[in-house]
């Protein structure tokens, strides 16, 4: 997430305020954080997660698969932009504003340098005291899902599958951590130590 302004404790009406100029601006307790528009393979990572969850999040009836920017609002100290995210359905009267949605059921951060900090020492702990069922946090470099859920104190890590068991769901998403990195990085593959910005 970039350098953290940590003399200043910002509202949510602040961030709102601050000018569309490609940056990626949250709020996490009165935190400011900040990040640069992401490099392609985050992208790719998010849309390929999206192509996979989309589909069983439809079938479920769980509601909606969401895609970054938005202003998830969870409070006068919060303003969060989730790479990905499922939220409850809505009526179409609803749908003018992300107040309306609340907390999400299932979030998905993709890691890269520039956000890394705030995404599992921000934000992590935020989305789990804001009730957060289900947190991912996908590293491409690592080839690894992290999983974790409110009262965790570290994730489950995930090499091979990763499992979503939502309330109220007849069966859980499974996703094959191997296959999804495979079309994630297509035939190009990491580069170890890369930066993915």
């Amino acid at each position: 997430m970039g350098m953290p302004n940590v003399a200043h404790r910002w509202t949510r009406e602040e961030v709102l305020a601050l000018p569309d100029d490609g940056n990626r601006y949250e709020l996490v307790d009165g935190e400011l954080l900040v990040s640069p528009a992401p490099r392609p393979v985050h992208q790719f990572a998010v849309l390929r997660l999206y192509d996979r969850i989309m589909p069983y999040v439809a079938r479920s009836g769980l509601g909606e698969v969401l895609l970054s920017p938005a202003d998830l609002d969870f409070g006068r100290r919060y303003l969060v932009q989730p790479d990905l995210f499922v939220v409850a359905g809505l009526g179409r009267h609803q749908l003018m504003e992300w107040r309306h949605y609340g907390v999400p059921a299932f979030v998905a951060e993709v890691l890269s340098p520039s956000t890394s900090r705030g995404d599992r020492t921000v934000k992590r702990p935020a989305f789990q005291r804001t009730g957060v069922a289900e947190y991912w946090i996908i590293d491409p470099m690592a080839r690894l899902v992290e999983r974790w859920q409110p009262a965790d104190v570290r994730p489950e890590i995930c090499l091979e599958r990763a499992v979503w068991r939502p309330n109220g769901a007849v069966e859980p998403f499974v996703l094959d951590v191997a296959e999804y990195f495979r079309a994630v990085w297509g035939d190009v593959g990491a580069e170890p130590g890369g930066d993915l910005g």
